[in-house]
């Protein structure tokens, strides 16, 4: 790929980022910290004792981001695809109730990092199933289910291509 292509996408993906509040970013920062072992988050990102009991549990819900990256399933094998999604869902469920993702954009944004480019069809399938859960709140159920656009919803075909920009800390 040329290395404008390249450059053009990191931009774009920089431009998203920028787009959601600075709650989502400080949220997607952390998880990307915790799903990819970045860092120890609970060290970097635990403000208090309650939140670092939050990111303790999301270390143990993102244990089966590992089966997730390597099992996607490559065909229309139903129980292929119900372990899947029933793992996917899990984990989506965890970072939704969260409350720190408003939004389709900042779940798949997250997500795609997580996961890779190739889990981009999967991810609008278990992002609408966990926000509609009675668990949530009806009002955040709503906003969450209304971020997702019909286009992102219904597409025909979703890209592969891997994310170029990740998300770090940036230090004092």
């Amino acid at each position: 790929m040329p290395r404008t292509d390249v450059a053009t996408r990191t931009i774009n993906e920089l431009r998203e980022f920028a787009e959601f509040t600075p709650a989502e970013q400080r949220y997607i920062r952390r998880s990307l910290d915790v799903g990819l072992g970045r860092r120890d988050a609970v060290d970097v990102w635990a403000r208090d004792p309650d939140e670092a009991a939050t990111i303790r549990a999301q270390y143990a819900a993102y244990r089966d981001l590992a089966v997730l990256r390597l099992d996607k399933p490559r065909g229309n094998n139903r129980a292929e695809v119900a372990d899947y999604i029933s793992i996917l869902l899990r984990v989506t469920a965890f970072d939704l109730a969260q409350g720190k993702l408003k939004s389709f954009s900042a779940y798949r944004f997250l997500y795609e990092r997580l996961l890779g480019g190739d889990a981009r069809a999967w991810l609008p399938a278990a992002f609408c199933a966990a926000a509609a859960l009675p668990s949530l709140r009806p009002r955040d159920r709503k906003v969450l289910l209304q971020s997702i656009s019909e286009a992102a919803a219904t597409a025909p075909g979703w890209s592969e291509t891997e994310p170029s920009f990740y998300p770090d800390l940036i230090e004092d």
